[in-house]
């Protein structure tokens, strides 16, 4: 629901996300070779596991990225009426004859 006191110029922190996934990814192959190398199975699974995260991040992101902008409505548009809860009261149509509906 719109409130209208959201930033005009709001931005997605996609490439945000795209450079911290990249960097995790860095860090977590070499993690893993790492561990690998040295002997410790443990840790490069864990490593493994790191690294199958960020590369699922990095493809959630790039796909999100390939998206383009959504909709945003401009200044021009107000704000949605706020929900006050409770359900809307239906009433009776008006029969049009002059007399009002029991």
């Amino acid at each position: 629901m719109r409130t209208g006191s959201e930033p005009a110029t709001a931005r997605s922190p996609l490439r945000m996300r795209l450079w911290l996934s990249l960097w995790g990814t860095f860090w977590a192959l070499f993690g893993l070779l790492a561990f690998s190398l040295t002997g410790r199975p443990g840790w490069a699974a864990a490593c493994a596991v790191l690294l199958a995260l960020t590369i699922l991040d990095l493809g959630v992101v790039i796909h999100r990225m390939r998206q383009g902008a959504h909709y945003q409505p401009g200044r021009d548009v107000p704000p949605y009426e706020p929900d006050r809860g409770g359900r809307p009261q239906w009433r009776r149509p008006d029969p049009g004859d002059g007399t009002k509906p029991p």
